[in-house]
């Protein structure tokens, strides 16, 4: 029999009972949230556990592209999203890590950081992806004060200011062309040469106000309240200079939170998990959505249109081409993986 050690309180209370879920979800995210609310729609048994409700929307000052929502902060969207799924009595388990998973086929084992363990039908991975930081100091104590990582989010709310961009690839060309309309200098600041694709490259010779530092390194963010530059270091000249600036957009990369299955199923190069057009991955049964995934456009309205499409994919696969295999023949196979 399986460890349901769980606190009994309201929103746990059906991780007690619920002995084999049709659906867990993995993240608390937009795209958790989503999964979870269109599966309670399918009528099927599914439980939500993450360490962090909302993900990167706390990271979020603001947010103007959320349809319907207009100009709002990202904690408060967020808030949003979860009074809906509280609605609906979706269970929960919040500030709760998975540690590990295993996929005895068809069913999976989560063991949670507080030793419960939990078996599933289907999984849906919504773990997200992180920021790559550049570590230097003053970064941290300026986030969300003039730094930010994200330039679709916030680009409006550097109008008439002057902004740095980190970074040299492709999220950095794009950063530049997102910033166009609304800041009145880019400055690039990279530690090598452009890395970003041509097409790009081209269009960024059409910008009039932007200042490109190659073979340059940030050394730290300076500031009072607000962020009011940067230190870098010019590697050409071996000096150390001061650049006044309003922003510092950070575009070196993302790092997606892939670790818990990145052994076990498909991923690329970057550790980004590969699924299809159903948000399928390479095991049969696991679903995974958002930042965590190869899709390049990490944006909140595509993580949470993918928890939909993932949860009714999902249900399709239990009503079809799930089969329920016998408990027992069950903790056999676990008992003998486990000897």
């Amino acid at each position: 029999m399986f460890d349901f050690n769980v606190e009994s309180t309201k929103e746990s209370s059906a991780f007690d009972t619920i002995e084999k879920w049709d659906m867990l979800i993995i993240g608390g995210g937009p795209g958790g949230m989503n999964a979870a609310l269109y599966a309670h729609r399918k009528g099927l048994k599914v439980g939500l556990i993450t360490d962090e409700i909302g993900g990167q929307l706390h990271n979020t000052t603001d947010v103007d592209n959320y349809l319907g929502f207009g100009l709002v902060e990202g904690p408060k969207l967020s808030n949003a999203f979860l009074d809906h799924i509280n609605s609906l009595d979706i269970p929960m388990l919040k500030n709760v890590k998975v540690k590990s998973m295993i996929h005895y086929a068809p069913d999976f084992e989560l063991v949670l950081s507080n030793g419960v363990k939990l078996l599933a039908k289907t999984v849906v991975l919504a773990t997200g992806g992180a920021p790559k930081k550049l570590s230097i100091p003053g970064e941290k104590a300026f986030v969300n004060k003039g730094v930010t990582y994200c330039a679709t989010c916030d680009a409006p709310f550097f109008k008439d200011k002057h902004v740095i961009i980190a970074g040299g690839g492709n999220s950095a060309a794009e950063g530049v062309l997102d910033l166009v309309p609304w800041a009145s200098k880019i400055t690039v600041i990279h530690r090598s040469q452009w890395r970003a694709d041509k097409v790009l490259l081209s269009k960024l010779t059409e910008v009039k106000n932007l200042d490109v530092h190659l073979e340059s390194q940030l050394l730290e963010v300076v500031g009072e309240t607000t962020m009011t530059g940067v230190k870098y270091l010019d590697k050409k000249t071996d000096e150390t200079k001061t650049l006044e600036a309003d922003g510092l957009l950070v575009e070196v990369g993302t790092v997606p939170n892939s670790g818990l299955i990145k052994e076990q199923v498909a991923t690329n190069d970057l550790g980004e998990i590969v699924v299809d057009n159903q948000q399928k991955t390479s095991i049969t049964g696991l679903y995974a959505i958002g930042d965590v995934t190869a899709q390049p456009h990490k944006q909140i309205i595509i993580s949470a249109a993918e928890g939909a499409k993932a949860a009714l994919v999902a249900s399709q696969y239990l009503n079809k081409n799930y089969k329920e295999r016998y408990h027992g023949e069950f903790i056999e196979r676990r008992s003998n993986a486990t000897d």
